[in-house]
């Protein structure tokens, strides 16, 4: 098994990049394995913050949205505004740490 080289953080040299990084220039890792790794290290003796790192020349272009991923897109978004409990949009995303919408979370509220 062979090691990957680590890095300091802002050290990495050119030709590698991370996920964000590839994403920015429209690529992505393209199935390659993490190339290095960067280390930022933390004050009392906590591990240091790791950032892995992809190698740009082997990245491929990210893939286009299709009409269909789109529309399984669109239902996705949907399903989280849905309340569960009345069944209507509530026109943002309802939190998982409330699990219904805030009118049927707090229905006391609403009568005021």
């Amino acid at each position: 098994m062979s090691t990957l080289p680590v890095f300091r953080w802002h050290l990495a040299p050119d030709g590698y990049a991370t996920r964000r990084q590839l994403r920015d220039r429209n690529l992505r890792p393209g199935g390659q394995d993490v190339a290095a790794q960067l280390e930022r290290p933390r004050r009392r003796g906590r591990p240091p913050l790791v950032a892995y790192l992809y190698r740009i020349d082997l990245a491929k272009p990210v893939r286009p949205m299709t009409p269909g991923r789109w529309r399984a897109h669109a239902a996705m978004m949907r399903a989280r505004r849905t309340c569960p409990d009345c069944g209507r949009d509530a026109g943002y995303v309802i939190p998982t740490s409330l699990g219904a919408c805030v009118t049927c979370t707090y229905p006391e509220n609403v009568a005021a």
